[in-house]
Formats: C-alpha cells, sequence, structure tokens
C-alpha cells in the first residue's frame, strides 16, 4: 500500500510496538508521523531520530491520552488518513486488590480515548482513511492480574464495533489484539516470565513481534481491507486455539 505523503497519528507511538507501526507506516508512503507519548523524553527523541532515518517528518506530543487538551492538540496536527490508537496504561492486580480510581484510569486512557480521538479526528480524515485499535486477548481470554486493563480491551474492541458501522464507509475502523509481544510493557507484569514462556504452546513456534502487530496494522489500512469494517484481527502465532 501508498499512504501516498500523507500524516498518520500513533498514541503511544515512541516505543515497542507503537513505534513499530509508526515506522511501518513511514515505509508504507506517509511522509509525517505525529507520535503520542506519555513521559519519556529520551525515548520520543529517539523515535522521532528514527522516523527521520526513514524519511518523515516526526511530531511529537507529550501527555495523557485521556486528557482533553492533549487529544486536542494530537488532532491540530490533522488531518490524518491514519489513526492508531496503541496507548494503553493499566493496574495489574487481582480484582479484589483494585480501586475505582484504578478502574476510572484504565478504562478511560483505553478505551473512552479511542472514542476522543475519533470525535476529533474523523472530520477531518479524507474518504479511505482507517482508525485502528490496538487490544489484547485479556478482551476475552481471562489473564492473571488483567481484569481492568482486559476490561478496558474489550470496552475498546466494543468502541471498534460502534464507530466501524458509524463512520463507514468514508472510514474503516477496525482492531488488532495480538499475543504475547516482548516489549517494554511486559516489566509491569508480575508473571513476565511465565508470559514469555508461552511461546513454547504457540502453534507458530515462536513470541509475537511487534512487526507482527505493525504488519497486521499496514493490512488494515490498505485497499486489500476494503471490506474489512468494524473487526478484530487477532495476532498471535495461535495461542489463544489450543484447550
Amino acid at each position: 500500500m501508498s499512504l501516498d505523503g500523507s500524516s498518520v497519528l500513533v498514541t503511544g507511538g515512541t516505543r515497542g510496538i507503537g513505534l513499530a507501526i509508526a515506522l511501518r507506516l513511514v515505509r508504507d508512503g506517509a511522509s509525517r508521523a505525529v507520535l503520542g507519548y506519555m513521559r519519556n523524553d529520551a525515548a520520543a527523541e529517539e523515535a522521532a531520530t528514527q522516523i527521520r532515518a526513514a524519511g518523515a517528518e516526526p511530531v511529537l506530543v507529550r501527555g495523557e491520552v485521556s486528557k482533553e487538551q492533549v487529544v486536542a492538540e494530537l488532532a491540530s496536527h490533522g488531518p490524518y488518513r491514519v489513526v492508531v490508537h496503541n496507548a494503553a496504561t493499566g493496574v495489574i492486580r487481582p480484582a479484589l486488590d483494585t480501586t475505582d480510581h484504578h478502574w476510572d484510569w484504565t478504562l478511560n486512557a483505553n478505551a473512552r480515548a479511542l472514542l476522543a480521538l475519533a470525535r476529533a479526528t474523523a472530520p477531518s480524515m479524507p474518504a479511505g482513511s482507517s482508525i485502528v485499535a490496538i487490544s489484547s486477548l485479556g478482551s476475552q481470554r481471562v489473564l492473571e492480574n488483567y481484569v481492568l486493563v482486559g476490561t478496558s480491551k474489550a470496552a475498546l474492541e466494543a468502541v471498534v464495533r460502534y464507530l466501524g458501522v458509524e463512520l463507514a464507509p468514508a472510514i474503516r475502523v477496525n482492531a488488532v489484539s495480538g499475543g504475547v509481544v516482548d516489549t517494554g510493557a511486559l516489566e509491569h507484569f508480575p508473571n513476565r516470565e511465565e508470559m514469555l514462556r508461552s511461546a513454547e504452546r504457540t502453534p507458530a513456534g515462536r513470541l509475537v513481534s511487534a512487526g507482527d502487530i505493525a504488519g497486521a496494522v499496514s493490512f488494515l489500512c490498505s485497499d486489500d481491507a476494503a471490506m474489512v469494517c468494524g473487526q478484530t484481527i487477532i495476532v498471535d502465532g495461535g495461542f489463544s486455539l489450543p484447550a
């Protein structure tokens, strides 16, 4: 596919999966990549360097994507051909150890932010554009200590379905749900090593890479996905299939 010198937005776009997605979209022709990030300025500057080296203009926007002013700033750099909501946060704890504050924080950043981004960016997006959300297997399966993030991802996928119908046919809205990807985000999981060992039972024989997720996003933004609308594509090497 070719993004024909257009602008793209990737929240959580300066590290891990988000950066891989941004670099893939630049490879697909984007000439400008707006990267949202929370607080790691050093990682953001390194990401900007990589985007420049790939031949595109980077724009860094710092702040919590759940905040109205941050969404407004992200939207101000449009119009976009592609919007990817990859930013995610949340408390990794057993259900009874969570609080209402943890719930609000996690749901707002992971699910409500997608709707806010769509409201802010979709009106100026040209026909044929795409919005893609990044989900996880915890939206459908029960993972240890994952009640808040899993619930937020289930809500995220529901928002994708509703937006997929309401914004069609001008804008396609879909999601990519990945298996375990070895990025810095795993450092927050107390059972990280166990999760990494899951490759042993993955039919594909290895963990999912950030590039695998980026490839799926690229497909969903291409003309080949013209009839994929409101769907969640699972990229997990078959991990979720065996009983």
